[in-house]
């Protein structure tokens, strides 16, 4: 990847305060009962992260993170 390609990448997860309660409002509206929608919330919970000024992460960690979440569905939860 190019160095512009990185710049490019960077200025699209600005610190942006309206996307971060965007994004956090609807995880806590989809958030209910099921296993399903905690994981979503979860999600985007942790996507909201990547335009938040005191969070400091990557979409890469995001990834990992997701699919931590995913992983521990399949597995059964937390409790082995």
């Amino acid at each position: 990847m190019t160095a512009a390609g990185n710049s490019d990448r960077e200025e699209a997860f600005e610190p942006d305060p309206e996307r971060v309660d965007r994004l956090r409002t609807i995880a806590d509206e989809v958030r209910g009962e099921t296993s399903e929608s905690k994981q979503l919330a979860n999600i985007l919970y942790r996507t909201s992260d990547l335009y938040d000024a005191d969070e400091e992460t990557t979409p890469e960690e995001i990834v990992r993170n997701v699919k931590l979440i995913l992983e521990v569905k399949e597995r059964g939860g937390l409790e082995r």
